[in-house]
């Protein structure tokens, strides 16, 4: 079975469609989380991974969307939260709400989470990936840092596939992974999207400069 795995999409709707239009064949999709915030497209985006029925964890923004609370967020943060919470409807934000910190996919082969899997708001960069974070689980799927790295051990694998929406990592292009189940093997992958196009419209918006101008470094 191969598994695309997504992450931090951030209400960046043309680096989500350039993402699903490179992605090979797969059998299934999962997302660890942050389907909105900082930029300008977080309904379509949201109702991209419902309508795929993509199975994703409740991340950070994700939460101060659904629940109004951006009060620890630096000004592009609380902006993009702000806007989140115009733009979504109802049904949409009660959507966000329900997702959970956690989910066990493919027989419980795989376990999602945000940020790691004793606290959703850790920051698991790559030098503390180790085979002591996984569980009975084979592979342990992570986001929250936007920045795409993994490992393979005798244990299994632990992945995080960058960020599909804001990568911080040096490389502008987005971030997503393609995980071969059955041979616990990982692709990460990279693909060039029209970043003119989302700053042009961070700025139509009224948002920061900065969270369009970031993404031309990948930082």
């Amino acid at each position: 079975m191969r598994i695309g795995v997504l992450s931090d999409v951030h209400s960046n709707s043309v680096a989500f469609e350039a993402v699903l239009a490179d992605m090979p064949d797969v059998d299934a999709l999962v997302c660890a989380g942050d389907v909105v915030g900082y930029n300008p497209w977080p309904a379509e985006c949201l109702e991209t991974v419902r309508e795929r029925g993509i199975p994703t964890v409740m991340g950070n923004h994700d939460r101060a969307v659904a629940s109004g609370t951006a009060f620890r967020f630096n000004r592009m943060a609380k902006a993009g939260v702000e806007l989140a919470r115009e733009r979504l409807s109802e049904d949409q934000l009660d959507w966000l709400a329900d997702l959970p910190d956690e989910r066990r996919e493919f027989d419980g082969r795989v376990k999602v989470v945000h940020g790691h899997p004793d606290d959703p708001d850790h920051y698991t960069m790559p030098e503390e990936f180790s085979a002591d974070l996984l569980g009975e689980e084979d592979v342990l799927v992570m986001g929250h840092t936007h920045v795409q790295h993994a490992e393979e051990y005798a244990e299994g694998v632990v992945l995080n596939p960058g960020s599909v929406g804001q990568p911080r990592d040096g490389d502008p292009r987005a971030a997503y992974a393609v995980l071969d189940l059955e041979d616990r093997s990982v692709d990460l992958r990279r693909v060039e999207y029209d970043v003119d196009a989302v700053r042009e419209e961070v700025e139509a918006v009224g948002l920061p400069s900065r969270i369009g101008t970031r993404l031309e470094r990948g930082n």
